[in-house]
């Protein structure tokens, strides 16, 4: 693309487009080319003018490039477009609001009354049968209310006031629809920028490669704990899948030959073999966007409390509209009680607030799957770690190589990245980057490969049985033995390690020794921690008792268990909830799967197993500890704004009413006052709850 640079600034950058004219399509496609070139943080596009803004914290020469490299009919940047983005909608929903408006004010001055009043009647009618509907249905509801008001309205021969409520109500279903709109599309862009890649079965054999290279009809491979990236048809195999996120489902799904898989479910257990029905695209952001439309469903206590108290509300406001009316004889006092609604503002601002909030913690790299997570995040009081990539650095890193057994060093760790490369966890990649430096280049030399959750992995490679992982799984599960000269090697291994044990037909072949230090401001972050109000902060591994004494005691945290299984974690969570505790687990592995579905809220590290992504309710990136007191700091200040919405709604509205019934006001203006509040205040639940950078966090209550 040609385009020359208007500004610049350390990592910012705004070009201009060498264009006539940029349609709303062109801006999406060249949006997210530039969302997915690696440092690139954020992209503003402006089609009336042809410019782009782009953040960037990588290298300024990779920027460039890429938009040298852009044409606006290339077919792959076509491919990262959503079906639906935030600038088509918003532009819809534009020219939908003008058009409301032209049509009401050119229906008022240029029709004929007789006319006017007829489309009034004509109108009104349509709320007189949601209000019906919802009477047949025995709720007395909001949309009860408006067509009470607006239908009293009519008889009382007061078309103006029917006319300007109905025109508000559509002013309020436009807005509403499109602020909701605007935040589910922005935070489900947000969300799906992940590019993921997957194991391509060609003829030299798997080969690793992104999704967005993936075609129809290509075959690929997904094995424990991985996600399934894209659609497609079950050809060999079989596999325990967990889709969830699609279905609902609480169990996993058995799938076969023949099966169907789809993109975003994760292999709980097992392996397979699928052809590719849908390349990657729009399919996944569609299922984003429900799983965000129906973490609406996931409300928060307090939201939901709120919502079911405007429900409430509503009876009280037509008893008050008729014993008004009963008392006083005056139709416009009775009007009062039904120009006000409770329902509406809360129904309306309360989802928006939480929404903001996903979208606020997105931007914070935290995905939020729902506003009940973010309430039990701001009410909990104990916080479980899991030690590796959480307390410890996410890239570990592998110190030596020792063989046993006579066997060469290199060739030990080529065997061991070779298997431990099909299941992503941190261990497992300071293996397969330790080849990679070492330029070590680990083909496919082995059969089906056998995941242990919590254990190892086991596969045949040239004929002999491979065995990795654990001390518990190589010495005791494996009945692997050291050979008698190797002995007196194996009984000075380091202690200050993490070490992974590699067996060769039974036999010790090699011990790998990790470092896995603990994060520079971990001890900083358990402090902040406790003053954020948590009373109790626990880490959880499976590594020996001397390397979790070590960690526990430089971190702070107030109490450690040394080579837990998978189930002693999930137990001790469940026991902690049964002693009244709100309880917050963070884990990035497959091992952290049912500590995760335990706890209130579970916490996921991004750069972790898929399936511990998945089935947790919240994920962070692993880089800074301090993402969690932005957390924390982000679920506190939504309850706050949640409970002073409700204040001020319930406040206001009742003022409004006290207003008209007192005649201080009248019918049209308490309509207009009403549905200005609900508008203000939906507008300012849309802003960023925290004005304070990442890490700050103010202690509770005055506690240090």
């Amino acid at each position: 693309m040609k385009c020359r640079i208007k500004a610049e600034s350390k990592g910012r950058i705004r070009i201009h487009a060498e264009i006539g004219r940029m349609s709303l399509q062109e801006a999406d496609v060249l949006e997210y080319y530039l969302r997915s070139v690696t440092g690139v943080s954020r992209v503003k596009i402006f089609d009336r003018t042809c410019d782009a803004i782009v953040q960037y914290s990588g290298s300024r020469e990779d920027v460039v490039q890429a938009l040298a490299r852009f044409r606006f009919d290339d077919e792959y940047a076509k491919t990262l477009v959503p079906d639906q983005t935030s600038r088509e909608a918003g532009r819809y929903y534009q020219d939908r609001l003008v058009h409301y408006i032209v049509r009401r004010y050119a229906k008022k001055w240029f029709l004929p009354h007789d006319i006017r009043l007829a489309i009034t009647i004509l109108h009104g009618l349509k709320y007189a049968k949601e209000g019906l509907k919802a009477l047949a249905n025995r709720n007395l509801n909001v949309a009860v209310l408006d067509a009470t008001a607006i239908m009293t309205s009519i008889i009382r021969d007061d078309h103006d006031t029917a006319s300007s409520v109905m025109f508000l109500l559509g002013i309020g279903d436009i807005l509403e629809e499109w602020v909701r709109r605007k935040s589910i599309n922005d935070l489900a862009g947000m969300m799906s920028l992940n590019v993921d890649k997957v194991w391509l079965c060609a003829e030299e054999g798997e080969v690793l490669v992104p999704a967005s290279e993936i075609s129809a009809g290509d075959m690929i491979v997904v094995r424990t704990g991985n996600l399934i990236p894209l659609d497609g048809k079950v050809i060999s195999g079989e596999a325990m899948v967990n889709q969830a996120s699609m279905t609902g489902e609480s169990m996993p799904v058995r799938k076969t030959e023949g099966s169907y898989v789809y993109g975003g479910t994760v292999v709980e257990e097992g392996e397979c073999r699928f052809v590719v029905d849908k390349a990657s695209g729009s399919g996944r952001y569609d299922r984003i966007v429900k799983m965000i439309e129906e973490s609406e469903k996931l409300k928060s206590e307090t939201e939901a409390k709120a919502a079911n108290l405007a429900d409430k509300l509503v009876p009280y406001s037509l008893l008050g509209t008729g014993l008004s009316y009963a008392l006083t004889q005056n139709a416009q006092t009775a009007m009062a009680f039904l120009m006000v609604d409770y329902s509406c503002a809360l129904k309306l601002t309360m989802p928006l607030a939480v929404m903001s909030a996903m979208k606020e913690s997105s931007r914070h790299s935290i995905s939020v799957k729902g506003g009940k997570f973010l309430e039990a995040v701001a009410e909990a009081d104990t916080i479980v770690f899991d030690k590796t990539g959480t307390l410890t650095y996410a890239n570990p890193k592998v110190v030596k190589v020792i063989p046993f057994g006579g066997n060469e060093e290199d060739e030990m760790l080529r065997l061991a990245a070779c298997l431990e490369e099909h299941y992503p966890h941190s261990i497992a990649n300071a293996v397969v980057h330790e080849a990679q430096l070492r330029e070590l280049h680990h083909e496919e030399r082995h059969t089906t490969v056998e995941y242990v959750v919590a254990h190892g992995i086991t596969s045949m490679i040239d004929g002999q049985k491979a065995s990795i992982g654990s001390y518990h799984f190589i010495f005791e599960d494996e009945r692997a033995e050291v050979a008698e000269e190797d002995r007196i090697l194996f009984g000075s291994l380091p202690d200050e390690y993490s070490l992974l044990y590699l067996a060769l037909d039974g036999k010790l072949a090699a011990v790998i020794c990790i470092s896995d230090p603990l994060r520079e401001n971990a001890g900083d972050v358990i402090h902040k921690l406790h003053g954020a109000g948590f009373k109790n902060i626990v880490m959880m591994t499976g590594d020996s008792e001397k390397t979790a004494a070590y960690i526990a005691a430089s971190a702070g945290v107030d109490y450690y268990i040394a080579e837990v299984l998978p189930e002693d974690k999930a137990d001790y969570i469940h026991r902690q909830k049964q002693e009244g505790h709100k309880v917050i687990m963070i884990g990035d592995g497959v091992n952290d799967s049912p500590a995760l579905s335990e706890a209130d809220v579970g916490i996921a590290v991004n750069s972790g197993a898929a399936i511990a992504r998945e089935i947790a309710d919240i994920t962070i990136e692993a880089d800074d500890l301090e993402v969690l007191l932005m957390l924390r700091n982000i679920a506190d200040a939504l309850m706050d704004r949640i409970h002073r919405d409700y204040r001020v709604i319930i406040a206001f509205n009742t003022l409004l009413i006290a207003l008209g019934a007192t005649g201080r006001i009248t019918p049209q203006t308490s309509a207009m006052l009403h549905n200005l509040s609900t508008l203000v205040i939906s507008i300012y639940n849309m802003t960023d709850l925290l004005n304070k950078p990442a890490g700050l966090l103010e202690e509770r209550n005055g506690e240090a």
